[in-house]
């Protein structure tokens, strides 16, 4: 098994469930988060006052897949999630040694 976090940019979240969950993807966890790579920030005005804006909003969606069907989910990441403009994120695939679904017990593949 493997996880699989994407940060990609907000608008384009429905577009990624929309092309996981058409590779079998059944459940993901999305969290708004901050941050920067190449894209930097930008300035924006304020009463006058010009100030740097550092951190972006960003949207983290963490997924976790049997082995077989990473490629086809982070695959299906790229194709909704790309603008082919800075700032279009980064996908992380790790390895998952062990899931366990707290209400049953199922563990292992059977717990996705």
């Amino acid at each position: 098994m493997k996880k699989i976090e994407a940060v990609i940019k907000p608008f384009k979240l429905d577009e990624v469930r929309e092309g996981l969950s058409e590779v079998g993807v059944t459940g993901l966890t999305v969290t708004e988060v901050k941050g920067f790579g190449r894209q930097k920030g930008h300035t924006e005005l304020y009463r006058g006052a010009e100030y740097v804006v550092d951190f972006l909003p960003k949207i983290k969606i963490e997924v976790i897949v049997a082995d077989e069907t990473v490629e086809q989910a982070v695959e299906a990441i790229i194709k909704a999630a790309r603008t082919g403009k800075i700032g279009d994120g980064k996908i992380f695939v790790m390895p998952v040694e062990q899931v366990i679904r707290i209400r049953t017990g199922e563990a292992g593949e059977a717990a996705i």
